[in-house]
């Protein structure tokens, strides 16, 4: 995996793509993820902690393959053993999981690694590990479904990191189509949206809509 690609990915197609198997209506991530790809998404990350191992792993390696075909780029959450397992783009990690530097040194140059921050001491520390990290995680901006115990941080500290990343960032967090546009004036390039896609009926037709108002804002 070339790093410059994957992140030409990051930036071009504007949406981080994250699954969520157990709120998407009873559809699974394989249908998801097609629709995704369908809809213009690029970077998709596995988010899948409540699936046992052996599950995860013989679902990534499909998805790997559907995603690759896409010429798109795959990162696995928090698992650096499922990541080197399939042969993923990267990996994301959170502030409790192992340290960047540990992190880089078992996926080696050429996989990607993000790196989730909620704060600016987090993202001054990001900052000083950027020889290890490819971009950062913003937030969460609202509060979301999918993270039950985190705090929003909301536009504060999301002004702070556009102003002093040094790393590309995603925004993430309760993000939706009725509420990007505030994101995307506060100057993220990327969005990280999870349930307002997962759970959408047309997820082809979701994905369009949020991506015309990322590039035509």
């Amino acid at each position: 995996m070339n790093l410059r690609a994957g992140m030409e990915s990051f930036f071009n197609t504007g949406i981080y793509g994250i699954t969520a198997e157990n709120i998407s209506n009873g559809r699974d991530n394989i249908e998801i993820v097609r629709d995704m790809l369908e809809g213009g998404i690029k970077f998709i990350q596995y988010r899948e902690k409540e699936k046992d191992a052996l599950s995860r792993y013989e679902e990534c390696l499909i998805l790997r393959d559907m995603i690759k075909q896409a010429g798109g780029v795959f990162i696995i959450d928090d698992f650096v053993d499922l990541a080197l397992a399939v042969d993923a783009d990267g990996v994301h990690i959170g502030q409790s999981d192992l340290p960047p530097r540990v992190v880089r040194k078992l996926i080696g140059r050429e996989k990607l690694l993000g790196l989730s921050t909620h704060n600016t001491e987090e993202l001054e520390q990001a900052n000083e590990l950027k020889k290890y990290i490819d971009y950062i995680g913003v937030g969460p901006i609202h509060a979301t479904a999918t993270k039950i115990n985190a705090e929003p941080v909301g536009f504060e500290y999301l002004d702070y990191a556009v102003k002093n990343a040094q790393l590309p960032l995603v925004a993430i967090g309760g993000i939706k189509e009725q509420n990007i546009d505030d994101v995307l004036h506060a100057g993220a390039k990327t969005v990280a949206i999870v349930s307002d896609i997962v759970q959408s009926e047309n997820i082809v037709s979701k994905v369009e809509r949020l991506r015309d108002k990322i590039f035509n804002k």
